[in-house]
């Protein structure tokens, strides 16, 4: 007994410290503030001010599943870090469109499409030629972008689209194929500009934790195609929570009632 009300006194005392009003909260949550520090407390606050309350209703009581409910606050602390504005934001921006998309407002209403302006090229006539060689001369400040977060199963492939064949004589794969294209434009690039000082462009893929893995692999087993490891560089995109209904809920995994989904 004396434990418990050790545990209670300094949860008390902690949440007077936050200057946090914790009588609304679920008991559940409360029960178990002891395990949190003082940043995460804050965020089950916010996350309770944004109607999340059901993301804490069925914790266990203090000495059950303790482990469980500090890896679910460190989960939660990922997400929140990794979207602009954080999860407050992101649940505020997904209600705002959940709400257009159920009244059927069109995002696109008040635009009016119309043709840009420019130039008409023919593939080799002079204008081409002349503007294709403005393009390469100024491709050395450019970067390339690969976007590589998705797997190829809809094309019947078990693998990663970018290890894909991009044709059949040689089995060259896609990820080749698009190295040497940028390495190809960096030498005339070079060559254009006099070879004053050759720059080495850069090329980053974006990758998903399906791809990121296989994608470091592939491009290491082959001595990046020819690219210096230091022009490389893979970006991993991070997920976000899923949603559970139109009021923006996020979603716990069904099998697992401290991971979110």
């Amino acid at each position: 007994m004396a434990s418990g009300l050790t545990t209670a006194d300094s949860t008390a005392k902690l949440l007077s410290d936050l200057k946090i009003d914790a009588g609304d909260w679920p008991p559940s949550l409360v029960k178990n503030l002891h395990l949190l520090s003082p940043d995460q407390i804050q965020l089950g606050k916010m996350l309770l001010e944004m109607g999340q309350c059901h993301l804490f209703q069925h914790w266990a009581e203090p000495g059950v599943d303790d482990d469980q409910k500090k890896a679910f606050f460190i989960q939660l602390s990922k997400l929140n870090s990794s979207y602009p504005g954080g999860l407050a934001s992101y649940i505020k921006t997904a209600r705002e469109l959940l709400a257009d998309s159920k009244a059927g407002k069109n995002p696109y209403d008040g635009f009016t499409p119309s043709v840009p302006t420019g130039e008409v090229l023919s593939l080799g006539d002079d204008n081409f030629i002349k503007f294709e060689d403005v393009g390469v001369k100024e491709a050395k400040n450019a970067a390339f972008v690969l976007v590589a977060g998705g797997l190829g199963e809809r094309l019947g492939y078990n693998g990663i689209k970018v290890a894909l064949p991009a044709e059949t004589t040689t089995g060259t794969c896609f990820l080749q194929l698009y190295i040497e294209s940028i390495l190809a434009l960096q030498e005339a690039s070079s060559r254009l500009t006099q070879g004053t000082c050759q720059k080495e462009i850069p090329f980053v893929i974006m990758t998903s934790d399906d791809t990121h893995t296989p994608t470091v692999d592939l491009v290491e087993s082959n001595s990046y195609f020819g690219m210096k490891p230091s022009q490389v560089k893979l970006l991993k995109q991070e997920k976000v929570a899923c949603l559970d209904d139109n009021d923006a809920r996020l979603a716990l995994d069904p099998h697992n009632k401290y991971r979110i989904q």
